[in-house]
């Protein structure tokens, strides 16, 4: 496949100049080359000395198929390349047609068609991409920019946020409301900001919200209440999802949102930021005033047990280092407290870090009136301070003096 594209590319590149000197020319630059990366290179200058409109659309979509979080269908990346900036209606008129945006990267992009995505013509073209990011100018925010651009459209928030499934006129709300802000987040500009800002005011009736939360989200996980919508999901909450540091600041700088505010399930924004483990939000959210970061919601689980379950050492630590933070907590679904989640998911750090608090009890017993039972194992610390689960087996002494039960014990004290 690489060799049938090199020699695609070349000859591309070599019937591309106009005189047969030229072609000459090119021919002698190709066997001088080094593969794939000189036709890639060379593939490159002659999209950017194409006409105006039509190198700046050829970029764009080589931005977009290197950068997006995921495959785009050929209608998502339509209109996307249709969104003008500052504008605040959608014309389409002005959504291009995907042959256009193929014919504009001569070759460099294609369309699967058993799935009707758009991707590079081969794996090596991205990571060339990869290796030379110098070819696009902060792509990130650029795409940021589209997303809240298209999301703040006047039809888009016309839209109940009760539907589930997107209607067919706007086919890129659904990669737009869950990936804005993994974009806004590796890059942020004061535009990408006031974009934001403006779509997170009201957030929890826009339906981007229904469709971020329908997202990897289990059923029981969404907030949605018994009209289906995500009431209680605001901007901030939003911001927590996805880790956007400068987008919450300025959030908590407009002073607009309560920061112990609660989703339909109960849950706070150092809650969501918990959950999905970004440690930056939720530091900034335990310096404010007034943030109670034991606050549980329905199921009882609070930010301590988010990311103890989920293994985030880091936040575990970050919250253990607060006194008013408890660490015997149980959730109201399985009785279990936050040790033995991190026993059972075998995340030793965290099990160590909640046994160096002197507060913290390994003998508190579930809801199901059980210790810290893991599963038919028994768990003790070794020589080297690593904790180990022994197979259960009848009653026998430890070094350590603890002992092994069929019951499934407590977790021993971590050797001082």
């Amino acid at each position: 496949m690489s060799s049938f594209l090199l020699a695609s590319l070349n000859i591309d590149a070599i019937l591309g100049e106009l005189t047969p000197y030229q072609r000459r020319r090119k021919l002698d630059e190709m066997t001088k080359g080094d593969g794939l990366s000189d036709a890639y290179t060379a593939t490159l200058s002659r999209i950017k000395a194409q006409h105006s409109s039509r190198s700046r659309l050829g970029m764009q979509v080589l931005m977009w198929v290197s950068h997006a979080g995921r495959s785009l269908r050929v209608e998502e990346l339509c209109h996307a390349l249709g969104v003008e900036q500052g504008s605040t209606d959608l014309n389409i008129l002005n959504i291009p047609r995907i042959e256009t945006l193929l014919a504009c990267t001569l070759g460099l992009v294609i369309v699967e068609k058993s799935s009707s995505t758009v991707r590079p013509v081969h794996y090596t073209l991205q990571e060339y991409l990869s290796r030379n990011p110098n070819h696009f100018l902060k792509p990130h925010s650029t795409i940021a920019k589209v997303c809240l651009t298209y999301l703040n459209f006047r039809q888009v928030r016309d839209l109940s946020p009760t539907l589930r499934s997107i209607p067919p006129t706007v086919p890129f709300i659904e990669y737009a409301s869950r990936h804005w802000g993994i974009h806004a987040g590796r890059e942020t500009t004061e535009s990408v900001k006031t974009l934001a800002l403006q779509l997170l005011d009201g957030f929890d009736q826009h339906i981007s919200s229904k469709m971020l939360l329908l997202h990897r989200l289990y059923p029981w996980v969404r907030p949605f209440d018994l009209e289906d919508i995500p009431r209680g999901f605001t901007g901030l909450h939003c911001a927590g999802y996805f880790g956007c540091m400068e987008i919450t600041v300025a959030l908590l700088e407009m002073g607009r949102w309560d920061t112990q505010a609660t989703d339909y399930h109960g849950n706070t924004a150092i809650a969501w930021a918990a959950r999905r483990g970004h440690e930056g939000v939720v530091s900034t959210l335990l310096e404010r005033t007034g943030i109670n970061p034991n606050t549980a919601n329905k199921y009882c689980q609070t930010p301590l047990s988010f990311v103890a379950q989920n293994g985030h050492e880091a936040i575990v630590r970050k919250l253990l280092e607060r006194d008013d933070v408890n660490p015997n907590a149980a959730d109201a679904i399985l009785g279990q407290t936050l040790l033995l989640f991190a026993v059972q998911n075998r995340y030793e750090r965290i099990v160590r870090a909640l046994l160096q608090r002197n507060d913290v009890n390994p003998n508190t017993a579930n809801q199901d009136q059980c210790s810290q039972r893991a599963s038919p194992s028994v768990w003790r610390w070794d020589e080297d301070g690593r904790l180990l689960a022994v197979p259960s087996r009848p009653r026998a002494k430890m070094p350590d003096d603890s002992e092994w039960r069929t019951s499934g014990p407590t977790v021993p004290r971590r050797p001082q």
